[in-house]
Formats: C-alpha cells, structure tokens, sequence
C-alpha cells in the first residue's frame, strides 16, 4: 500500500478539499480555483463589424462600454455609472412634455374642430317647439360624441354639455320671472314640455358619454343629470309661486285647462317627489297614492270631505243634473 501511494502524483489536499498538484505533477482544476483567476477584458468590437450593431454586453461594472440590440430601440452608453440616471431622467423629462403638448394639442383640437358643432346642434334642439321639426344631423352629432370619447375627451365633451344647458336654463328663469302671475301656469308648462322634449333628442346621441363615462365612471345617468338641472336652475324659483297658483286654480274649475294642470303637477312631482307634501290635497288629485291606505274608522270625515266638494261644485254652477230618472228607493 505504501509503494501504491508513492507512485501517485504528488497531490495536496486543504481543508476544503480543494486538490492542487505540486510543482512538476499534473494539474486537477476546480470550480473555487477556475473562479480564482481573472478573467481576460473583451477586445473592442471594431465599428466596422457586422456583429457591432447586433453585439449586446451589458455590465454593471462602472467603466465598461455597453452596448444595446438595435432592434429593440434602446440606446447604447459608454459613459460611467452616472450616465444612466442622467439619461433616464432626460428621458423622463421628455416624455413628460411631450405627453403635456400632445394632450394641449388634443384639446385644441377638441375646442376648434368638435364641440362648436355640438354646441349649435344642442342650440337648436333646446329651443324647438314640441310641435315643430328641425332638420338636425342626428348621425352627424352622434359621430362627434363618439370621436370624442374616443379620444379621451369625455370629461370635457360632460363639462361643456352641462355649462351649456344650465345657461340655457338659467334665462329660461328669467323669463319666467318676468312672467305675470296669470300666465306663469301656462309659461312654465310650455318650459318644461319643451325641455323634456328635447332631451329625447339629446340623451340618445351622447349616448356613448353616457355608457363609458357618466354610468361606469359617475355612477349616474345623463336624462336624470339633465332632469336635476331643470329642477335645481328652474323649477325650484319658481315651486311655491306655482303651487299657490295651482291650488287657487284648482278650486275654480277651468281656470286653467286641466291638461295643463295635470302636466305641470305631474312635472313637479316628477322633478322633486318631496314637494308633494307642500299640497298634498292637490298632488293627490292627479297622482295616486299620495294620501296614506283609507282608514275604516275615517269613513264619516271621508263622507263629509265628499259632501263638501258636492257643494262647493254646485255653487260654482255645476249642478247634480236631473234628479228624476233616478231609480226610487225601495223604501219609497
């Protein structure tokens, strides 16, 4: 065993059990010991190269040249550890601006090209007559709303369309202020029946700033927007002028006509449930249900309030009729 070990090679062994040959022996090479020895620089790629604009070495190494695949669009730097940063925030900057023109140059865009025609078309049909028919380009308008929320613009196109009605509004009410109390029934009705028709009109064509920003983003919906305005910019001036008018109306039949009586309670009703309790004896005569359930034990002030009204229509001229086909009673 002794002369077996001697014929071997000459190999020491340390504590890691990294085996290394003595001098005139055979060399083992190991992992720890491969990583020990520098490696050898990469020689500059020549410019002239083929393989230059397809080479890619990145290091981290401050110092080392690097160089990008020119198919990805990245840029290549030769400069220190700093350089990066410095071009990333060049970079950054860049964008920024460029991102702040774009979107300036996208407004303007919207403001010369799109929402002067929207403005005229929304004119026209909030001044038309429920009777009359204005030859409009639904097709037209509807493009316009649809390019515009296309290109990001529905938070401007739901502004604008809200200041405009609202100014629309706001001289409606002025109008209906200087209205004389007699005729402020008939003007208000003649108001609110022009703009509810014509939101018939102007809901369906923004329909796709209605579905992709006011219903997913708002969480509300465009005809009850519209609707609030009328409320909040018209009716609401005007609310207790015109139930003091309406309940004067109502106790002498035919003052006003009963269709325009009934279309404007309905319209208040409509706008603002809460101002039923303001007139509840009037809003019930054209809305059910106003009034609590019936109570058995509140059938004789029923039967006096019916006795009550009978009278009061026969002394206004409004007699029973002829009493004598009447079938007798049996106790007769």
């Amino acid at each position: 065993m002794e002369a077996m070990e001697d014929d071997g090679p000459n190999i020491k062994d340390d504590l890691n059990h990294n085996y290394r040959a003595s001098s005139g022996g055979s060399k083992v090479p190991t992992d720890q010991g491969a990583a020990s020895v520098p490696q050898p620089a990469c020689p500059p790629v020549p410019r002239g190269d083929p393989g230059f604009h397809r080479g890619r070495a990145r290091s981290g190494t401050s110092g080392r040249s690097k160089f990008v695949d020119s198919d990805s669009g990245s840029e290549s730097s030769e400069s220190d550890g700093s350089a990066p940063a410095v071009m990333s925030e060049g970079k950054f900057t860049l964008d920024s601006t460029s991102k702040f023109l774009l979107n300036a140059m996208a407004e303007e865009d919207y403001r010369k090209n799109h929402w002067p025609d929207l403005e005229k078309a929304i004119d026209r049909l909030l001044i038309q007559n429920p009777t009359d028919h204005i030859s409009v380009s639904y097709a037209q308008i509807y493009s316009y709303v649809y390019k515009c929320v296309c290109q990001q613009h529905s938070e401007l196109l739901y502004n604008d369309l809200m200041l405009k009605i609202t100014n629309h509004l706001e001289q409606v009410a002025v109008r209906l202020q200087a209205c004389s109390p007699e005729n402020i029934i008939e003007h208000f009705n003649f108001a609110l029946t022009q703009y509810t028709s014509s939101l018939q009109c102007i809901v369906p064509v923004f329909m796709y700033l209605n579905k992709f920003y006011i219903e997913s983003k708002l969480n509300r919906d465009l005809r009850d927007d519209l609707m609030k305005l009328f409320a909040d910019h018209v009716a609401e001036k005007q609310v207790n002028t015109l139930i003091t008018l309406l309940i004067k109306a109502h106790t002498m039949p035919f003052q006003v006509q009963p269709s325009t009586m009934a279309n404007v309670v309905k319209g208040l009703y409509s706008l603002r449930p809460e101002w039923a309790q303001l007139a509840p004896a009037l809003f019930s005569a054209f809305i059910p249900q106003i009034n609590p359930p019936a109570v058995e034990s509140l059938l004789p002030d029923y039967a006096a309030h019916d006795q009550k009204l009978q009278m009061e229509l026969s002394m206004n001229g409004f007699p029973r009729g002829d009493q004598s086909r009447k079938r007798a009673s049996e106790d007769s």
